[in-house]
């Protein structure tokens, strides 16, 4: 199954890191990473089902209005990225959050 790719790009480190945080937070994702793409404008990644993605993105937008001087500059969701994007782009699971990516375990339930 090809994991759909989100995307909000934003002015700032701490505003990346709140969106990055409410991202996680909000939805079954996995942070890929960060990408300083030019003075100060950070893309913050993330990857998931597209359910997932969507309303991971919707949280990290709002999020931004929690920063003081926080800016979304685009955000963008491609459902299922070709291939190749994953050998030019920093957007595949590396074995660093691979442990993030495992099944939430419940505890069995108590006996009655």
């Amino acid at each position: 199954m090809t994991l759909a790719l989100g995307m909000i790009e934003v002015y700032g480190i701490p505003t990346a890191v709140e969106v990055g945080d409410a991202m996680c937070k909000a939805a079954r994702v996995t942070l890929v990473g960060y990408e300083n793409t030019d003075l100060g404008q950070i893309t913050v990644l993330i990857r998931g089902t597209i359910g997932e993605v969507n309303v991971a993105v919707t949280a990290g937008v709002n999020a931004v209005l929690r920063v003081d001087g926080g800016e979304v500059l685009s955000h963008h969701i491609i459902p299922r990225p070709h291939e190749n994007l994953e050998y030019i782009l920093p957007i595949h699971r590396s074995v660093n959050i691979e442990q993030f990516s495992a099944d939430i375990r419940f505890p069995p339930p108590l006996s009655v």
